[in-house]
């Protein structure tokens, strides 16, 4: 009796021991899908859908777990591009391309939340018209001045975290336009290698206001008088997350640098100081350091 009572006891032990043992395996089975998830499940959205040289380029890298709110890092082959957060669990990343590119695809890498991403964009070729420049002997040959070359690429470069642009830019000029960006162009017969028209130009008369097209901080003004000999009197405003803007050949400054503008905010007057054949406004555009096409800028916009 006392041997059956034993036996007995170590097969009810027995059962509870494996009806345990089997509680805990069904248990880590059902915690595992969750563990083999995504942490963030990122998704990486291009646009514009056919880009074309000169166009910016907008990276959206989002994330569809709303735990997850790392900044991502954009690549394009060895040139790393900041991400900035537009909304919740959401960061954009513009790339800028230039007519002194070659057309073709672009692999854009995504990395954050312990994931990564790789897109394909292909970049349209696109026509550049040439041109012929004339300038008058006291302007052919001027050379820029150290301190003016300094000052416009310290602008060109800045990245700064605040946006302060909302929406579609606006013209910064009432005038026609006479050149549009990324004309290739002969000065005096010769071509000049590796340039191209980095803005747009305005052929309002002399004294016609300039505008801001959109909001953002004074950072740059220059005058003749400083040594800007080829910008002339200019003014450089800062967008915002690798957005920048300048304005040429102004015969007149309204504003101060650490200035806050908003789109229609007179920033000065046309005028033709600098390496100008007339009067005209040249407004350019730079996204990360490098000059983009302004026009989808105006038709398009970017939120």
């Amino acid at each position: 009796m006392i041997g059956q009572h034993q036996q007995r006891g170590v097969l009810l032990s027995g059962k509870k021991y494996y009806r345990y043992t089997a509680s805990i395996i069904m248990g880590m089975m059902t915690a595992l899908p969750v563990l083999a998830m995504p942490v963030g499940a990122m998704q990486v959205k291009v646009s514009p859908a056919n880009p074309h040289l000169g166009d910016t380029v907008s990276v959206v890298v989002g994330y569809d777990n709303s735990s997850v709110n790392t900044q991502p890092t954009v690549t394009v082959g060895q040139k790393k591009y900041q991400a900035f957060q537009v909304a919740p669990n959401q960061f954009r990343a513009f790339v800028p391309t230039t007519p002194l590119e070659k057309a073709g695809n672009r692999q854009i890498q995504a990395q954050g939340g312990g994931e990564s991403k790789s897109v394909a964009v292909m970049i349209g070729d696109r026509t550049f018209p040439v041109q012929h420049i004339t300038l008058p002997p006291d302007k052919a040959g001027v050379d820029a001045s150290e301190y003016e070359m300094q000052r416009v690429g310290e602008l060109k470069a800045l990245v700064t975290p605040q946006k302060f642009w909302n929406g579609p830019f606006i013209k910064p000029n009432s005038g026609p336009i006479t050149t549009t960006y990324g004309v290739r162009r002969y000065y005096n017969g010769k071509f000049a290698n590796d340039y191209y028209h980095r803005g747009v130009d305005y052929a309002g008369g002399t004294g016609s206001p300039i505008i801001a097209p959109a909001a953002g901080r004074v950072v740059l003004v220059g005058r003749v008088s400083q040594g800007f000999r080829i910008h002339g009197n200019c003014v450089g405003i800062d967008h915002g997350q690798g957005v920048t803007s300048i304005y040429l050949h102004m015969s007149r400054i309204n504003v101060h640098e650490g200035d806050l503008v908003k789109p229609g905010t007179v920033l000065g007057a046309v005028g033709s100081t600098g390496a100008a054949t007339g009067p005209h406004l040249h407004w350019g555009l730079y996204v990360n350091g490098l000059s983009v096409d302004p026009v989808p800028w105006r038709t398009n916009g970017f939120n």
